[in-house]
């Protein structure tokens, strides 16, 4: 008999709230989460919806207001609400890997050089040119960020979120910016990195045709998971269009 996968993430009644008073905003309202090792997840929602607040929370860029987070690696549970600013700025370095909508790559430096920026600084990392390999840029090495495309300089930011060899891959908007032909470029680079790695996965749009490439999709509106679904068959990032 096959043993559940341990969940990588777990959240239980988990809130965040932005000033106090009246003014107050309640971005996340006791929201109950499990994500699995290996697991591609799609979160879907209008702006304002938590979705971004919930993913930050999870990669330790901020802190929830009450309810428990925690996560797991090499059988060891770790909590994120209530560790600290060192421990948080630990987990982060070593475990998780960011993509957002803006590249935010060093103009100065070459594809490789951007990817080395993290490699350095990481124990067990992959060789910078392997991880452009692995998203499609192994011919544009020693290219500057102004001699790569839109979808291309999406594609270093790839390569240098999982080239420390994260637990997790999380992904705010990673074709946002990009259109279709492009954003489905990118989206290959990351369907390969869960499917090659194993990453545990977890991408917000606003695009719902993305759902379709998830193993499962939540849909988030007012602070709130209202929607869970699982796709009984995962679509391929290449027969996707919006």
């Amino acid at each position: 008999m096959e043993t559940e996968p341990h969940p990588v993430f777990s959240a239980r009644a988990l809130t965040k709230t932005y000033g106090d008073g009246p003014t107050a905003v309640h971005a996340l309202r006791g929201v109950d989460l499990d994500i699995v090792q290996g697991e591609f997840v799609v979160l879907l929602g209008a702006s304002g919806s938590g979705k971004s607040t919930l993913l930050n929370i999870l990669g330790g860029l901020d802190t929830a207001t009450s309810g428990s987070a925690t996560w797991t690696h090499q059988g060891q549970t770790h909590q994120l609400t209530g560790a600290s600013d060192a421990e948080l700025t630990r987990y982060r370095r070593e475990h998780v890997g960011f993509v957002f909508q803006f590249y935010n790559l060093i103009p100065s430096l070459t594809a490789r050089e951007n990817v080395a920026l993290v490699t350095d600084m990481a124990d067990d990392p992959m060789r910078p040119q392997d991880a452009l390999a692995l998203v499609g840029l192994g011919e544009r090495l020693d290219h500057f960020v102004a001699q790569l495309s839109g979808g291309e300089q999406q594609r270093v930011a790839i390569a240098r979120a999982i080239a420390k060899r994260p637990a997790v891959l999380l992904c705010d908007e990673p074709t946002g910016a990009l259109d279709c032909a492009t954003g489905i470029m990118v989206l290959q680079a990351i369907e390969r990195v869960n499917r090659e790695l194993g990453t545990t996965t977890v991408v917000i749009t606003h695009n719902a045709p993305i759902a379709a490439m998830a193993d499962r999709v939540l849909r988030l509106a007012d602070g709130r998971i209202v929607e869970e679904r699982r796709n009984p068959h995962k679509a391929e990032a290449a027969s996707l269009s919006w």
